[in-house]
């Protein structure tokens, strides 16, 4: 009876083996099975990142239609003040280099003539 149960010997831990194994692989799938859970598990944190990088993409194309449509009516209306600053100039009625240096003047004359200056 000795060298029966010798020879069975691999048979047995083969099949414990395998039963270890098999408790191994379920224990291993429930664990998946939760992180995978779309509610609570680590599924639910991806689709909800997923939403929110979605989300995130068109508010972004969305900004920058706004600022590029921003940016061409800025420079519309920089180009009109431009053209009036032009127009203005040719008919003499606006010199903005001119105010500065009156003041600046004025300044000088006050403080030649005995005046303290503030």
């Amino acid at each position: 009876m000795s060298a029966s149960w010798f020879s069975d010997l691999p048979q047995l831990a083969l099949a414990g083996a395998a039963l270890l194994l098999a408790v191994w692989c379920a224990v291993l799938a429930r664990r998946l099975r939760r992180l995978n859970d779309l509610e609570t598990g680590l599924g639910g944190a991806i689709a909800v990142m997923a939403a929110e990088v979605a989300r995130l993409e068109s508010a972004l194309a969305r900004a920058r239609e706004e600022a590029s449509a921003s940016g061409a009516a800025l420079g519309d209306a920089v180009e009109r003040a431009r053209a009036e600053r032009l127009r203005w100039a040719a008919q003499g009625g606006f010199a903005p280099d001119e105010a500065p240096r009156r003041r600046i003047r004025r300044r000088r004359e006050h403080a030649e003539a005995g005046h303290e200056t503030a």
